[in-house]
Formats: C-alpha cells, sequence, structure tokens
C-alpha cells in the first residue's frame, strides 16, 4: 500500500465517521426532539390557526395564550397516545387552577376521535389537526413526525420542553414547575 492509498483511506473513514456522528445526532431517539427547548418562541403562525372540535366548533389558538400550555399531539390508533391520556387529564385536572392548560391535538379523523371520547371522556379541549398535524408537530421539533409529541410553552408563548414519545409522571412533574 503506497502512501497516497494510506491518506485516502484516512480522509474516508474521517468523512465516514463524521456522516455516521451527524445521522447519529439527528435521530437518535432522545435527541434535538426531546429536552429542553431553550427559549424558543412559539411560531407566531401557530398561533393564528384555528382548529376544530371533534363536532366542528372552531377554537383559536391564541385563545389559549397567556397562560402555560401543554401540547399534546396524539390520535385513537396509537397505543402509546392512548394510554399516557388518562395521565394529562390528571395533570390538567390538578393544575388548572395553578393557570394550566392541556391541549390535544389529534392526527386523527374526526368520529373516531368522537367515539373515543363519548367512551373515555377528557377535561381538557381536543382539537382536530387531522393529518396535517403531523406537518405542525414537526415545525415545533418532532423531527421524525411520531406520536405522541407533547411540547410545553411558558405563559409568554416560549417553547419550554418537547417530549417524543410517551409522557411520565416525572416528565408533568418537571413541567408543573415551569410554570
Amino acid at each position: 500500500m503506497n502512501r497516497r492509498q494510506v491518506m485516502l483511506g484516512g480522509v474516508a473513514t474521517a468523512a465516514a465517521l463524521a456522516g455516521a456522528g451527524v445521522a447519529w445526532q439527528q435521530f437518535q431517539p432522545h435527541g434535538q426532539a426531546d429536552g429542553e427547548a431553550g427559549s424558543t418562541p412559539l411560531p407566531d403562525s401557530f398561533w393564528g390557526q384555528s382548529f376544530e372540535t371533534p363536532d366542528g366548533a372552531s377554537v383559536a389558538m391564541n385563545s389559549f395564550h397567556g397562560r402555560p400550555l401543554l401540547v399534546n399531539f396524539w390520535a385513537t390508533w396509537c397505543p402509546p397516545c392512548v394510554e399516557e391520556l388518562p395521565l394529562l387529564d390528571s395533570f390538567y385536572r390538578e393544575n388548572k387552577l395553578k393557570s394550566w392548560q392541556v391541549v390535544g391535538l389529534a392526527v386523527d379523523q374526526p368520529g373516531a376521535v368522537r367515539g373515543w371520547l363519548q367512551r373515555k371522556p377528557l377535561a381538557f379541549p381536543v382539537l382536530m389537526a387531522g393529518f396535517g398535524g403531523t406537518e405542525l408537530s414537526k415545525s415545533l421539533g418532532n423531527l421524525s413526525g411520531s406520536l405522541p409529541f407533547t411540547v410545553v410553552f411558558g405563559a409568554s408563548g416560549r417553547l419550554l420542553h418537547r417530549r417524543s414519545g410517551k409522557v411520565s409522571p416525572e416528565d408533568l412533574a418537571q413541567w408543573a414547575g415551569l410554570a
């Protein structure tokens, strides 16, 4: 092997390692989409949106501005989503007098959500994001577009935390202290 081949092999190895490092950082399970989000403001386009309830009433997102807000993207066909909803409902019931708001954005069909809510009502509002909700969640940091996905905003509208996957009681306890 000559010196040129060794040098090219070294450069190729360095490039491969760099590429693998970037891919690992972007696609690791608890990477960019999880954890503290710093002081990222909630996109203005989000505040300007309105979503329908499963029964067809329109609700503007700006009606939730000014208080801490937990937004959970979920679907009736997503087992971890359905498993975490009672925990989110308890969080809402325990913290609503402390100004907390919780909104479920269903990435689903209205009929499926109506049927699910009839069997298992929730105290917090559920709005229909439809299948476009996946793109909305991506704009909030859900790199993979997976469900469930939860974001937490302060009263100022700043993105404080985001979580891909099922939330835990520890997550909710930590977030309750953020407000």
